[in-house]
């Protein structure tokens, strides 16, 4: 991770500044590249670098904007660098809690790290659209079902509590799925990483994030029925454009707030010979009243991609549920109770 913090800022300039608009409701342009692979397919092969500071919904203060002026921009990645900055965000906590007890107390979770393992990106979308949220036109999520709500509800209550087993940590504190590597992949934190693999049969996402490598088949072979992680992908060319279909997802997907019958339809095309637009639309009923649709630009990145070793299932969930056995032996702690699924 420190590597790809270090060696990979550089790109983040490139990925801000060469994108290439499309329809505001996301409908493909011509492609301005068209490589092909030995077997005639479009060349979509090579690491792509996906980290941006344009937020996935848009601020709500931001109103009908759907455009930055350059300005405008620029004060914004600014601000956002800024408000994220790990270093200045310890001292001025540390600061503050000597200032009111003369102590230093123990850091919260989200200081543990200094700024110097993070690696968000420094740059909003060439576009210098407000959302990476293309569809609806207010950029913002559509609204939640009543048993998307109520689903929400019961994991907030988990995650409020004592936890009761391991099943009731999140899937990325357990090393299962990457914050950001999904399906579909998202900006977050680091490791904004993904290489596309091709042969004439099958496509293969290889994510940074946990190293999950996704093996789409392209021969028309209908989904599965067995429910997995990352759910069942199928794909399929439509002219320039890879679309992969998935479902058949286990549990809830790294995608929040969806359920385990989101059907996700992700699009990829290259568009110049260092960007790939990756653009993908959530169809999910039981979440959300409407379906919506996310445009990411992921640039061409010459740097390697190296091994996530998780070990925070390893090692640190014995800490916690052990901790979390002594509050309740100590009467400190509430009833478990059941961890939705």
């Amino acid at each position: 991770i420190a590597t790809i913090a270090v060696v990979s800022l550089a790109v983040a300039a490139v990925a801000g500044q060469t994108q290439r608009p499309r329809s505001e409701r996301g409908g493909a342009a011509a492609p301005a590249f068209s490589a092909k692979t030995p077997w005639g397919h479009p060349d979509l092969q090579g690491i792509w670098d996906f980290r941006t500071v344009t937020p996935m919904e848009r601020p709500v203060e931001l109103g009908d904007k759907a455009v930055l002026t350059a300005k405008e921009a620029e004060e914004f990645e600014q601000r956002t660098v800024a408000s994220r900055d790990a270093d200045q965000k310890r001292s001025s906590t540390v600061t503050a809690r000597r200032q009111v007890n003369g102590t230093t107390e123990t850091e919260d979770l989200a200081l543990a790290y200094n700024d110097f393992w993070w690696d968000r990106g420094t740059k909003v979308v060439g576009t210098r659209r407000t959302s990476l949220i293309v569809d609806p036109p207010n950029g913002r999520f559509p609204p939640l079902t009543e048993a998307g709500e109520k689903r929400l509800a019961a994991e907030d209550a988990v995650r409020e509590r004592l936890s009761e087993g391991p099943e009731d940590r999140p899937v990325g504190e357990r090393c299962i799925l990457g914050f950001n590597s999904g399906p579909p992949m998202t900006p977050n934190a680091y490791n904004m990483n993904v290489q596309l693999l091709q042969t004439s049969d099958y496509v293969v996402l290889l994510n940074e994030m946990v190293h999950n490598a996704r093996i789409v088949p392209l021969d028309g072979r209908p989904h599965g029925n067995i429910r997995q992680w990352v759910g069942d992908s199928r794909g399929r060319w439509d002219g320039h454009t890879l679309v992969v279909e998935t479902t058949n997802f286990y549990q809830n997907t790294s995608l929040r707030g969806s359920s385990s019958n989101m059907r996700l339809t992700e699009r990829f095309t290259r568009v110049s010979a260092d960007m790939l637009l990756y653009e993908f639309t959530v169809n999910d009923p039981k979440t959300w009243t409407k379906s919506w649709t996310a445009q990411i630009p992921m640039m061409k990145t010459d740097l390697l991609m190296y091994e996530y070793a998780c070990h925070e299932g390893n090692y640190g969930m014995t800490g916690i549920l052990s901790g979390a056995r002594a509050l309740e032996k100590a009467g400190e702690g509430t009833a478990p109770s059941k961890s939705p699924q």
